[in-house]
C-alpha cells in the first residue's frame, strides 16, 4: 500500500530529527516525526527515551534513503552551486 507510513531512520533527538525532516521535505519527501512522549514530558533529549523516528510514505522510502545517504556522504551541494551560481 503506497499510503502506508514507514520509518526511514531514527534520530538521537528532536534537533537532529527536525534537521533531517527539513532535508527530506526540501527534496520533495513528506516526513513526520514520531517520538517518545516520556522524553518530551521530562525534557530528555538523549538516550533511548530521546529517540525520534523519522517517518515517510512507503512509496517515498527509496528516495528518502537516497537523500539521507547523500547527506551523510557529503554529496549534497548548496542550491546556488547546483543551479550554476557561484558560492560565496
Amino acid at each position: 500500500m503506497d499510503d502506508e507510513i514507514v520509518m526511514v531512520q531514527s534520530a538521537a533527538g528532536m534537533i537532529e530529527a527536525e534537521i533531517l525532516r527539513g532535508l527530506l521535505e526540501s527534496n520533495a519527501v513528506q516526513a513526520w516525526l514520531s517520538h517518545e512522549a516520556a522524553g518530551t514530558a521530562y525534557g530528555i533529549g538523549v538516550g533511548p527515551v530521546g529517540k525520534v523516528d523519522i517517518m515517510v510514505l512507503k512509496k517515498d522510502l527509496d528516495l528518502a534513503r537516497s537523500v539521507l545517504d547523500d547527506y551523510y556522504a557529503g554529496r549534497l551541494e548548496q542550491d546556488d552551486k547546483r543551479e550554476g551560481g557561484e558560492a560565496n
